[in-house]
């Protein structure tokens, strides 16, 4: 008995991201040996993406709520840098991919199948969504997972329970530890989940499929590993002053991979909560920027808009002049930080952009059937790239801020 407890003790005590990678391999070793075994495990994995959809509804709300409500007089959050962080990271973003689809010209092979579909017909429909998830019902953003409304609510009940008595604060607080170290708990399953995730990736989609795409694939990915290893270290830098390395292998190697596993934001956003208590970041910081991320962070949505609307662009032979496509950055941008708003995320949002050159929402339409055929790579990528950046501008921002109380001191 003391053995096994032992045991289960060295095992909860264990690297993470060593027992993901674990799980990783064997998810890769089981859907290599039987389809159908990895069929029987795919629970795990749906399990356990359901236990963080789950519970970060929850924790954004009473995280932000506490962190407001117990928030002392002057103390400061930091939120404009951190704001200021993601609008020049996804801008940085589309740009980069504007270049890379001008170095890298993609044609595309046109697909049907996104019948029933319905993509925003303007960057002002998609404001339009993003403001009426601001005044949604509380109890419907928890449910349907609106982190906007989420966190609207969330900085109200703070703002108001912030002359609350002591007992009412310490009780708010005492809700926040418990529901993080529930958190902390679903995170530790990490590897049985990410093990579900990847067997049943490999056993019912394989890449095999993906082959006729590997150049769209590759100029995708490829913005945006330049992204997470060149120009948001060189941004960090910028803003800290030191080398930006460790901070950003740390994020890519903690929330980079369960996020690439996952797919979702939503679902990594108590992953990247838990890496940023590991950072020692301030909480009444992290319990909004990282929510907030989530939904306006979004670097590698962007990427994904300019690339395929050019590709569309060069498969029809439209002519794209540099400064057409500056402006294209400008609106993939927009659109990014509105993805979270729409249904379908980055790629419904395609035939926003490609309206700008004349193209037709049918042709649109097949361009966004492409990306839903590429998305086992493109959307784990994509997700991978703009979880980690909020808790790396996120740090970036508090460490700036902290070197600066440093020099007036």
């Amino acid at each position: 008995m003391n053995q096994n407890t032992s045991l289960l003790a060295r095992v909860a005590n264990g690297s993470l991201v060593l027992q993901i990678i674990v799980g990783i391999i064997l998810g890769v070793v089981i859907a290599s040996i039987s389809t159908s075994a990895a069929g029987n495990v795919a629970f795990l994995g749906d399990l356990f993406v359901g236990a963080l959809k789950a519970i970060a509804p929850v924790l954004v709300f009473v995280l932000v709520a506490s962190s407001i409500a117990n928030q002392k007089v002057g103390s400061h959050t930091n939120m404009r840098p951190i704001i200021t962080l993601y609008l020049i990271g996804t801008f940085a973003a589309a740009i980069t991919a504007v270049i890379f689809s001008f170095l890298f010209p993609t044609t595309l092979l046109l697909a049907t199948g996104i019948e029933g579909s319905n993509p925003p017909q303007g960057i002002g429909e998609v404001l339009n969504t993003l403001l009426f998830k601001v005044v949604d019902n509380p109890v419907n953003a928890l449910m349907t997972g609106n982190y906007i409304g989420i966190l609207v609510w969330g900085v109200g009940l703070g703002l108001a329970m912030h002359r609350a008595s002591d007992a009412s604060k310490a009780m708010l607080s005492d809700l926040s530890d418990a529901v993080s170290s529930i958190v902390r708990f679903v995170i530790r399953l990490a590897p049985i989940g990410i093990f579900g995730l990847v067997a049943a990736t490999f056993a019912t989609t394989g890449f095999s499929a993906l082959s006729g795409y590997a150049q769209l694939l590759a100029v995708l990915v490829g913005a945006m590993l330049f992204i997470a290893l060149v120009v948001n270290p060189l941004i960090v830098y910028l803003k800290i002053k030191r080398n930006p390395y460790p901070l950003v292998f740390k994020c890519l190697r903690q929330s980079g991979v369960t996020a690439f596993f996952t797919r979702s934001s939503a679902a990594n956003i108590p992953v990247n909560m838990s890496l940023c208590e590991e950072l020692k970041l301030h909480k009444d910081t992290y319990s909004v920027s990282i929510p907030l991320g989530a939904t306006i962070n979004m670097g590698g949505a962007a990427i994904t808009i300019t690339v395929l609307t050019l590709a569309a662009a060069h498969t029809l032979g439209i002519h794209v002049d540099f400064m057409t496509a500056i402006l294209l950055s400008v609106v993939a941008a927009v659109s990014a930080c509105g993805a979270s708003g729409v249904a379908g995320g980055s790629l419904l949002l395609i035939p926003l952009a490609c309206s700008l050159f004349g193209i037709s929402n049918d042709v649109a339409m097949q361009v966004v059937a492409v990306g839903f055929i590429i998305g086992v790579i493109q959307d784990s990528a994509e997700t991978a790239l703009n979880s980690s950046t909020d808790v790396v501008f996120t740090a970036a921002a508090c460490e700036a801020a902290e070197n600066a109380e440093q020099k007036e001191s």
